[in-house]
């Protein structure tokens, strides 16, 4: 009898499997709670916070990419794309529920949950090329 149920893959993330992904992801919850941040000369440049939040999470999704890519012989393309991209797009929305909802110096905006998921939705191709170029693993 075939099987019909929805089993859910939960990834086993040790530290010494996805070090970097980790590190990323505990800076991405500090810095998005920080209470907050000095003044610098970026401030000036137009847009800086939603570039901030496009680079934090593109670079995120493809670190995440490069380490799984490197720690497996195949792709599980299910596993990762729900925990690469669907994962991270959940965080993004979180952390802006967490900063409008759960603090009194941040706010939460649609157009950096946007950016958040533009990034992830790049750091996916960058993942890509990265197996394309350099991994050249198939799928599972």
């Amino acid at each position: 009898m075939p099987n019909t149920h929805f089993s859910f893959p939960i990834p086993h993330f040790s530290f010494r499997k996805y070090p970097l992904s980790l590190c990323c992801l505990l800076l991405i919850g500090v810095l998005s709670f920080a209470p907050f941040f000095p003044e610098t000369p970026l401030n000036r440049v137009k847009f800086i916070d939603k570039w901030t939040h496009f680079i934090m999470y593109g670079g995120t999704c493809s670190v995440i990419w490069w380490e799984y890519l490197r720690q497996h012989a195949a792709i599980d393309y299910h596993k990762l794309l729900l925990w690469a991209v669907v994962g991270m797009i959940i965080l993004g929305g979180l952390v802006e529920l967490g900063q409008a909802y759960l603090t009194t110096t941040r706010s939460g905006e649609w157009l950096d949950f946007l950016a958040d998921s533009v990034g992830v939705l790049l750091g996916t191709l960058v993942g890509l090329l990265q197996n394309y170029c350099f991994f050249k693993r198939s799928a599972s």
